[in-house]
């Protein structure tokens, strides 16, 4: 299977994103239900806004689960417990008395006690215990605590029950009040004698069975019917405007789980899946089609799909795991989490239509669907607006009070504008909605699961990267430290520029710190670490120098894998001098040797060519801040010459061809340029009557 997704990705990428499409679709369906749906939405209280309902079929009256509980907690209450007669105990209890009474006798003080003959206390003893062993010692048991005399028990003999009431049987502590009392007819030597006689062998004869309670308890709550009446086929069940009161409420509940369960059946599958089928894959198409005519650059990414997909499909099972679940509900699951974690990786037109997709095909199966795309709709929008950018835990418990409040707000404003009141508002509802919230907060360490997954940068790691104190950052400053302040000023322009024409700014600001790190090889051959008159490229031909020039791309590459540095920020490294020239080197070449044959492979970088905006955007500040340290004036004139005339270069280059930005985006580049290099070099702006002055 590995080698077939391989051979389809490498050979055929677009029949590989299709099929990716497609095994999303087959995922859902898979997941889904494949009971019919009833078409018609109701409320308890409210008029019956459809047309009339007439029974399709005949169909049960259902009875509502509070009577079915109502039924089950009687036959609870009224159920008589079974306990079974153990006859044996009575046979071990005489057996024993008749063995332990020779040396009991033998004991005695007869003369001071004034006792009759041996047999007579024996005899008296086997009576007693045949009496309460006939009549029955009950087991403590929960079943019978707390019940009157009149209650009835049933007693097991010999597999055969009989009724018997509670005042017809012995407790234990019955029994000895009855030894006592029965012993009074006695002398107190006598009565000293029987009772530790009798104390030993007293013991209870009726326990509690709970194999027999269970099979009969069972069989009595089987024998409680889920209905109560039929409705005949062509019967109204309701009328247009008629109220749905408890009654009418049961019966166009009646009828719907009939409907469903009978939509269920085999003959009816097909259609049902062909219909599923249908609508998840128009709804998956709509997301397909919006990235394909918004986001091209996730069109063309693998992974990025893989990834949207899978959460789509995850949340979609966890749904049906929230539905089918006991005791949880579908509020419980973390909707709002889906957008937090794809903005964390996209931009927010991806996040909230990715939300809209996923909302919408899980409102297919959730239980009140215009209620739950509703509420999960408004929340995932606002969520996104409370944060724009994650980059700190405290942003995700802000966002989490801000879907509970939500969340609250919009189930309440529903139940007034349907209810009226809050009479009958479910208040549970707020205890899942809190929950969703706090599980909400996974969302900041499924972020660092994601990105080794799939190989992301959040926002979170790109500060962590930009940090100037980091390690790699540290070495680039103690050994090529005009390369690093060089890369703060490319850092700060770039980061103007990306804010102003939209971007990722965090994420140009990080390449930009990092883009040069391949100069710490041999700093001194770059003339921003050079702090003297020697130039070692005096010592080199053009081609040497060149040489050295372009290596520190590659060797950039090499040390930011070394230190783990994510792809997306390789790729600064990689584009940001694109397939152009060292052209100083190349034009002293040609001055050197005017009748020879140049090789310009030899003066040009490997490339790739910038990408997107922010890979293009660092090109030009690159350029233009190391271009403007050569200067001879630093006049507004002298500036504007500078930055036009580079970035002009590069566009008559095509270094930007690959790259999502616009001629509109380059002259507000320029302009932001401008602006920060006569800001930096302090140029000084002469009004006309200074000229005058002048003059």
């Amino acid at each position: 299977m590995k080698k077939l997704f391989d051979f389809l990705r490498n050979k055929h990428g677009l029949l590989f994103k299709v099929l990716l499409f497609v095994i999303a679709v087959a995922g859902i369906v898979f997941i889904f239900p494949r009971e019919g749906k009833f078409k018609y939405e109701f409320q308890k209280g409210k008029p019956w806004p459809h047309e009339d309902l007439i029974a399709p079929f005949n169909f049960p009256i259902y009875k509502l689960d509070k009577q079915l509980e109502d039924e089950r907690n009687e036959v609870y209450k009224n159920h008589k417990p079974y306990f079974f007669k153990e006859q044996k105990v009575r046979e071990e209890a005489l057996k024993e008395l008749n063995d332990r009474f020779p040396k009991a006798w033998a004991k005695v003080d007869k003369e001071s006690g004034n006792f009759s003959y041996d047999t007579y206390y024996l005899k008296t003893a086997e009576r007693f215990l045949n009496q309460i062993y006939k009549k029955g010692i009950i087991e403590l048991h929960e079943s019978v605590e707390d019940k009157s005399e009149e209650e009835e028990i049933n007693v097991l003999i010999d597999n055969v029950a009989e009724e018997v009431q509670l005042k017809d049987v012995y407790t234990i502590q019955e029994v000895f009040e009855k030894l006592n009392s029965d012993l009074k007819q006695f002398n107190q030597a006598e009565q000293s004698f029987l009772f530790n006689l009798l104390e030993e062998h007293i013991k209870h004869n009726l326990s509690y069975d709970a194999a027999t309670n269970e099979m009969m308890l069972e069989e009595e709550l089987e024998k409680i019917s889920p209905t109560q009446g039929l409705v005949q086929e062509g019967e109204r069940v309701i009328a247009k405007g008629e109220l749905i009161n408890d009654e009418r409420f049961q019966l166009v509940e009646s009828l719907k789980r009939e409907y469903e369960s009978q939509t269920g059946a085999e003959s009816q599958q097909f259609y049902i899946l062909l219909g599923q089928i249908i609508l998840v894959s128009l709804m998956i198409l709509s997301l397909a089609m919006f990235l394909l005519s918004f986001r091209k650059e996730i069109i063309r990414s693998d992974i990025k799909i893989i990834f949207l997909l899978i959460l789509i499909v995850l949340f979609v099972f966890g749904a049906k795991m929230a539905i089918h679940i006991e005791n949880i509900h579908i509020y419980l699951m973390p909707f709002c989490m889906l957008p937090l974690l794809i903005r964390t990786f996209f931009d927010m037109r991806v996040a909230l239509f990715t939300h809209l997709v996923a909302t919408l095909i899980v409102g297919f199966i959730a239980p009140n669907p215009y209620e739950f795309i509703i509420i999960q709709m408004i929340a995932g929008i606002l969520t996104l607006f409370s944060i724009l950018n994650l980059r700190n835990r405290s942003q995700l418990f802000l966002s989490s009070l801000i879907i509970f409040v939500v969340y609250c707000a919009v189930y309440l404003s529903i139940g007034l504008i349907q209810e009226g009141s809050f009479a009958d508002t479910n208040w549970r509802f707020l205890g899942w909605f809190f929950g969703s919230a706090m599980l909400t907060l996974f969302a900041y360490p499924l972020v660092y699961i994601l990105e080794k997954i799939f190989g992301f940068v959040s926002d979170v790691t790109l500060m962590e990267l930009a940090d100037t104190n980091s390690k790699l950052l540290r070495k680039l400053n103690l050994k090529a430290p005009g390369t690093f302040q060089h890369s703060l000023q490319v850092s700060n322009l770039a980061e103007e520029a990306i804010r102003t024409i939209g971007g990722n700014s965090l994420l140009v600001r990080t390449g930009a710190l990092y883009h040069d790190i391949g100069k710490m090889h041999n700093p001194n051959y770059f003339i921003e670490n050079q702090n003297s008159d020697y130039n070692p490229h005096d010592e080199l031909t053009p081609e040497e120098s060149a040489s050295i020039i372009i290596e520190h791309v590659i060797r950039g590459i090499e040390m930011a894998r070394r230190y783990n540095l994510p792809d997306i920020i390789i790729d600064f490294i990689r584009t940001h001098h694109g397939t152009s020239r060292t052209l100083y080197f190349y034009r002293q070449h040609k001055e050197q040797n005017p009748e020879m044959e140049i090789d310009e492979s030899k003066f040009r970088y490997p490339g790739p060519i910038p990408y997107s905006k922010e890979t293009a955007v660092l090109m030009m500040a690159d350029s233009v801040e190391a271009a403007s340290r050569s200067l001879a004036s630093y006049d507004r004139q002298s500036i504007e010459n500078l930055v036009d005339g580079i970035i002009d270069m590069q566009i008559k280059e095509e270094q930007f061809v690959t790259a999502s930005i616009t001629f509109k985006d380059i002259t507000e580049i320029k302009k932001i340029f401008k602006k920060k290099l006569m800001s930096i070099y302090h140029v000084r702006v002469e009004y006309p009557e200074e000229k005058n002055e002048k003059a």
